[in-house]
């Protein structure tokens, strides 16, 4: 594969939510993945396979879905990281850092991925802002579902 092709296939995203509650407890809510469907929309379901490994299908604006495994790699609540391997349509890591900020939680989201599914793999190119744009809208969704999820305690 060449290395404009890896690029084409691969997307690194940076998120940041400011949430008023405690980091304890937003740590504690990201860390219950299976729960995730309940607050984020866009989390269609989440299946737990074993202690540190599940099976998760999203679906934002566009109409598909991504299947991942997910896999714990780490989960320290002193420093606040959770972070997880990903495989299926998409390969790679994603990682929340939770950490006191504003009078409340500053939630750090990243992600380094490469798609995997064809679909999406054939449409690289001219597809690739319309991707980047459903991961914003998923993101978006995402900090507003928790929001809301944390206000009802």
């Amino acid at each position: 594969m060449s290395d404009w092709s890896g690029r084409l296939h691969r997307y690194r995203f940076r998120s940041e939510w400011l949430l008023p509650a405690p980091p304890t407890v937003v740590y504690a809510v990201l860390e219950r993945a299976e729960a995730y469907p309940r607050w984020w929309p866009q989390v269609r379901e989440v299946t737990q396979v074993d202690d540190r490994t599940g099976l998760a299908r999203f679906r934002s604006w566009l109409p598909y879905d991504l299947t991942v495994t997910v896999t714990e790699r780490t989960r320290d609540p002193g420093a606040g990281v959770l972070e997880v391997t990903l495989a299926g349509d998409m390969g790679g890591w994603a990682r929340w850092t939770v950490r006191p900020g504003h009078g409340g939680t500053r939630v750090v989201f990243e992600q380094d991925v490469e798609v995997r599914k064809p679909l999406l793999r054939r449409l690289a190119l001219p597809g690739r802002p319309l991707f980047r744009l459903n991961h914003a809208l998923m993101m978006r969704a995402g900090r507003r579902g928790l929001a809301a999820w944390l206000a009802r305690g």
